[in-house]
């Protein structure tokens, strides 16, 4: 009986690999919805509060994406 069988590796992979695609296309949609470019915001003109709205918004979709994912 082996401890890790390949079949649940892949698995933990596939489901990363898909959790953070949808994050990342959440993530774009949500950008393109609001009138101003939120990482240029951020970046370049140095908005902490949009950053840290951002980094929650982030927080909130990854906890959705695998409560979603692992059931």
């Amino acid at each position: 009986m082996e401890v890790l069988q390949f079949k649940y590796i892949l698995a933990s992979i596939v489901y990363s690999l898909l959790g953070v695609i949808i994050l990342v296309v959440a993530f774009w949609l949500v950008d393109r919805i609001t009138p101003e470019n939120a990482w240029k915001e951020i970046v370049h003109n140095k908005n902490v509060a949009l950053a840290i709205v951002v980094g929650a918004f982030i927080i909130a979709m990854g906890l959705i994406i695998s409560s979603a994912i692992h059931g």
